[in-house]
């Protein structure tokens, strides 16, 4: 009770705060017009390409540039581990966007800035991406992001937190609210004891030390730009001092650290005539201002934006994104933000260098850092600008301390694995449900329950065991492969299987068509998925909405010793020795109940389940969620996991590649597409069951020389059209994990 109240505080403050909220948000653009770009993302409207249909994403907030930089051995190992969940960065600076979409190029799928904490733009985002897992890096705590990924069934974790020196005081003031927002979260990585602590303050009990992500930075991995190589080859400095991160004032009595760079740096000029300073400022607004102090002292500069082939003594990086791959080169690294009350700037990426590393005192940002450092001399901390150029002269051909704190930070690396560890398992456990309102599912919940009465009152008694094939969702569950593979062990166990279908969306009227194993009928008269049954050899088939008239219709033609209902779930009026409902991994609510989602029946209904299936599953995931969610209606019903295995056509290297499908689950096969490592040009998605004319498949054959489509589709398309298109399937078999188990049910049933 008490955090709803709280909640309906914050809601009430944000509405009055809204109107003041624009207001700034026009400043801000008035005041640089870079900020209007994209600014609806900010509301909740994301990009199109962004728009997942199925749930599975990850959304990693990483608020500017430091957590973005951070953010890249994070990804690089999600995507070894998870390499079918998508990725998507969020962002709050114009800088921090910049510096994701740059150096997280491949490794995301997209990167948008991220909503302000307002429950409508929150949901938006959410309904939009539909993650499994939000991963928040360091500092941000919204109370309304929070709330609205738990409720939305996705895991919430706070990876590399931190609460600083400067920050702590106000978040403790205000602890009564702060806890109801840090309850959410099921899992805070702070990147130290301290940094735990402080959340263990502020109430979060599920804080765990897990280490610095910063100290798993690998050198390698950052490179120089071939046109700053070349400039320093021809300028050639006998050694090279970065000042990083300068900082204007914080208060007003803070100095200027890029006045404090240059005094110094003229100091060192005297006696390093050959030393070139690398000035980079830490904000993009104060390149000109650097430059226009350059000027005015006069000393001979060059703009990393402009380069020329003039040597000069000073290199103004005016860019985003290329301070890291410096490090490589320098002699002495100043970190900026150090003087100023800032709190400083991350030292581990020079450090990882093995460059001496020079701060001024202020590090509270990164206390347990600095505290390792200057505890084993491998930072130096001056307290008064004056000292500034002393203590750069005596590093500049001194490399001890850097190796020092090369090695310290070799010996606490691992916290990336940790993160990975827990979004791995978070991935796991989350169940994305429905989001939005769906009030007119009780009047589809009554019609089932009317339909049901009525149809139970006249059962339909096979004198052979029925085994039915269902699902809660209306199609997309892989129910035809699954069909395949049953009736392909039963007739290996000289069985004879019969299968009753619907023929859903058929092209002829009549009522019911029976075929015998491997018969020839034209599709119009079955459809796809009976004539896959019939290719396979396995099984015989009855089609027709009146089951059992399918039934008694094939009993004349073929003498078959077990019936295999196919979407026999909500077959009221047709008796059933064993209910097997599949439940698609991918998407296992489809946004809900019908009309507001495509669910027939809510999973309150697998208690009458005889075995549950989870299909389109991925190698080497247990499901947690998901199995949780089953057993909290089923306790004892049997679980299953199944994948469809693809096996590609020869495709000859060069050749361009479309693909396209009509599938109740359409992601099933663009997942399959990437499995197999085929890049495909283009992607086009179909009605389920769709027949395909000359204008459906001829602009896609002139954008590619080979389409890729599914068995079942290409049943229904012309021979000649998909001669004529080059239109090939990609075949499919089923993987069962503990197959005997199932198969003992199934013939447990049969007796």
């Amino acid at each position: 009770m008490r955090a709803k109240l709280i909640y309906l505080l914050y809601w009430t403050l944000q509405a009055l705060a809204f109107p003041f909220l624009l207001l700034y948000l026009a400043l801000r653009i008035h005041r640089n017009s870079a900020y209007a770009n994209r600014v609806s993302e900010r509301f909740g409207f994301l990009p199109r390409p962004l728009h997942r249909t199925v749930p599975g994403a990850i959304w990693l907030h990483a608020v500017s540039v430091g957590e973005a930089i951070t953010a890249v051995g994070l990804l690089k190992r999600l995507k070894q581990e998870l390499p079918y969940a998508p990725i998507y960065v969020s962002c709050t600076t114009l800088a921090g966007r910049a510096m994701a979409e740059q150096k997280l190029e491949g490794l995301a799928d997209g990167v948008f800035y991220a909503p302000i904490d307002y429950r409508f733009a929150v949901r938006r985002v959410l309904r939009s991406l539909k993650p499994s897992v939000v991963v928040v890096m360091e500092t941000e705590i919204w109370p309304n992001l929070y709330r609205e990924t738990c409720r939305s069934g996705a895991r919430l974790l706070v990876i590399n937190g931190r609460i600083s020196d400067k920050a702590l005081p106000k978040y403790l003031r205000f602890r009564w609210f702060f806890q109801a927002a840090l309850s959410w979260p099921d899992a805070i990585l702070a990147q130290d004891a301290i940094a735990c602590s402080r959340y263990e303050q502020l109430g979060a009990i599920q804080a765990i030390t897990a280490g610095n992500l910063k100290y798993d930075f690998d050198p390698e991995t950052a490179t120089i730009a071939p046109a700053i190589q070349n400039w320093l080859r021809r300028t050639d400095p006998e050694r090279i001092w970065i000042a990083a991160s300068t900082m204007p004032p914080a208060e007003p009595d803070d100095p200027d650290e890029d006045d404090i760079v240059l005094d110094t740096f003229q100091q060192l000029q005297e006696r390093y005539p050959r030393l070139l300073l690398i000035l980079v400022p830490r904000r993009p607004e104060r390149f000109d201002e650097a430059a226009a102090k350059l000027t005015a002292r006069g000393i001979p500069f060059q703009r990393r934006s402009k380069l020329g082939d003039a040597p000069t003594s000073v290199l103004l990086v005016d860019t985003i994104g290329e301070l890291s791959g410096l490090f490589r080169v320098a002699d002495v690294v100043f970190m900026g933000g150090t003087f100023p009350h800032r709190g400083g700037h991350n030292i581990l990426e020079p450090a990882a260098f093995g460059a001496p590393v020079v701060t001024g005192p202020h590090m509270e940002n990164f206390s347990e850092i600095a505290t390792a450092f200057r505890a084993a001399g491998a930072v130096a901390t001056v307290r008064d600008p004056a000292d500034l150029a002393l203590t750069v002269s005596k590093l500049l051909y001194n490399r001890e301390m850097g190796e020092i704190g090369r090695q310290l930070s070799d010996e606490r690396r691992g916290a990336t694995a940790r993160a990975v560890s827990a979004v791995v398992h978070a991935y796991d456990a989350a169940l994305v449900r429905p989001t939005r309102w769906n009030p007119l599912s009780w009047l589809w919940r009554a019609g089932m329950a009317v339909d049901r009465g009525i149809k139970s009152l006249s059962l339909d008694l096979p004198t052979q065991p029925v085994i039915s094939v269902g699902n809660l969702a209306m199609g997309g569950s892989a129910k035809t492969p699954f069909v395949l593979w049953l009736c392909q062990h039963l007739s290996k166990e000289q069985h004879h299987p019969a299968v009753l279908m619907r023929g859903y969306r058929r092209a002829s009227s009549e009522p019911i068509v029976t075929a015998l194993p491997s018969e020839t009928v034209p599709v119009e008269r079955t459809g796809e998925e009976a004539q896959l049954v019939l290719w396979s050899g396995h099984a015989a088939v009855g089609v027709g909405a009146d089951r059992r008239a399918a039934r008694e219709a094939l009993a004349k033609r073929y003498p078959f010793d077990v019936v295999v209902l196919d979407d026999g779930f909500q077959s009221w009026r047709l008796h059933r020795d064993l209910d097997i409902v599949l439940i698609d991994a991918l998407d296992p609510f489809r946004d809900g109940l019908f009309p507001g989602g495509t669910l027939r029946e809510p999973f309150s209904a697998l208690k009458r389940a005889g075995a549950v299936v989870i299909t389109r599953t991925e190698p080497g995931r247990s499901y947690l969620g998901l199995n949780v969610e089953i057993r909290r209606h089923n306790q004892h019903v049997p679980i299953f996991l199944a994948r469809s295995v693809a096996e590609a056509p020869p495709i000859p290297p060069g050749t361009t590649v479309g693909a396209f499908c009509g599938l109740g689950q359409p992601e099933s096969f663009r997942r399959t597409l990437k499995e197999l490592g085929l890049n495909v040009e283009f992607f086009m998605e179909f009605p389920d069951h769709h027949h395909y004319e000359e204008q459906d498949l001829q602009p896609l054959a002139m954008r590619s020389q080979v389409l890729l489509t599914t068995e079942k589709d290409l049943l229904n398309i012309d021979p000649d059209l998909a001669r004529a298109c080059n239109v090939t399937a990609i075949s499919l078999r089923l993987e069962i994990t503990d197959e005997a188990n199932l198969l003992a049910l199934i013939h447990k049933a049969m007796k």
